[in-house]
């Protein structure tokens, strides 16, 4: 049977065929590359904990370095209490944030992870934390010393945040401002982002970022209500 190639219906089913085949392969592709991908983010996960401890590795470095400076992982729940049989490193603080934002999941019903890290021959605590910026989600890690209120260290990142402006909260420059300061007084969390200076002087606060305010209010909101949530832990759990 001969086919008219000059014919709209051959022109038609050429089209048709050919997105077939292409999205076949595509989807093949995606298929084959998803392990990698997986891989990949686990790596720049480990890479973003040992930061915030002041371990600067490359992914490839911080995978294999991991387990030489985080020594426990713990879970709690809404009430501090630890959720045993589950691993920290497994809890997708991202997606779980999406769904208590959304309504989906209730706040009891969510995990909260917790790495203890030796450096040095002292213990910090890494506590990760997700929140909303101007454009989109913010996130990042922020540990904390023996004390369990001093800040040791902290990174942030960023999905759409504006560049030059509230996209600056993932400069090295930021997250040092947070080195030495407190999180609580008197059990409540007293931490925020000042605007238009002053952060050098509070010994519980930083700069926020010039031209960023949305932003720099989205990141005090993350860290005020993670450390709500994780302050009858630490009260409990006084290293």
């Amino acid at each position: 049977m001969a086919f008219d190639k000059n014919s709209n219906g051959y022109t038609f089913g050429f089209a048709i065929v050919m997105v077939v085949i292409v999205g076949s392969l595509l989807a093949v592709a995606a298929m084959g590359l998803k392990p990698f991908q997986k891989k990949n983010v686990e790596m720049e996960k480990k890479q973003n904990i040992l930061s915030s401890i002041n371990v600067n590795l490359s992914r490839e470095e911080a995978n294999i370095q991991f387990d030489d400076f985080v020594k426990q992982q713990v879970v709690i729940d809404v009430k501090g209490e630890v959720i045993e049989g589950k691993s920290a490193f497994d809890v997708d603080v991202n997606k779980e944030y999406k769904e208590w934002k959304s309504g989906a999941r209730k706040a009891e019903d969510m995990s909260y992870p917790l790495y203890v890290c030796e450096k040095d021959g002292e213990t910090i605590v890494v506590v990760p934390m997700v929140g909303t910026g101007l454009w989109g989600p913010v996130w990042g890690f922020v540990s904390l010393k023996e004390d369990l209120n001093t800040i040791y260290g902290a990174n942030f990142d960023h999905k759409t945040e504006t560049p030059g402006l509230g996209a600056e909260i993932k400069e090295a420059s930021f997250g040092a401002q947070f080195a030495g300061d407190k999180v609580f007084e008197d059990g409540k969390v007293v931490f925020k982002v000042l605007k238009g200076g002053g952060g050098k002087e509070d010994p519980s606060g930083v700069d926020g970022i010039t031209g960023g305010t949305i932003t720099s209010v989205g990141v005090q909101e993350m860290l005020i209500r993670t450390f709500e949530i994780y302050s009858p832990y630490f009260q409990n759990n006084k290293i």
